[in-house]
């Protein structure tokens, strides 16, 4: 899906690591919620509480999922966390992504 049809946007952005990644939150009538970002290069952990589909749209980038080893993603790429998780990444390119929560 390239589009996001009758949705709320949170004004406020989600910034983290200096800046380095940024997010804006949309929600959804049905309550789902989903985050639109960007990531410069640099290497970051991120924890999670719940599961996350994460939609690599481009860039460049390596991920370690808990319990796997380093892979290279190959945009455009899916990659799903578990909750309650961390996972690490490594940007090589500047990276556009979407979030997407799942409540469980």
């Amino acid at each position: 899906m390239s589009k996001f049809n009758n949705v709320t946007i949170i004004k406020e952005a989600n910034i983290y690591y200096d800046g380095k990644v940024t997010s804006r939150t949309i929600e959804f009538a049905n309550g789902e919620i989903k985050s639109l970002g960007i990531m410069l290069e640099g290497e970051y952990t991120f924890g999670t509480n719940d599961a996350e589909i994460m939609e690599i749209m481009s860039g460049e980038l390596d991920i370690k999922l808990p319990g796997e080893e380093w892979k290279t993603l190959h945009t455009p790429e899916t990659f799903n966390v578990p909750a309650n998780s961390s996972f690490d990444l490594k940007i090589k390119k500047v990276t556009d992504y979407c979030c997407s929560y799942i409540k469980e």
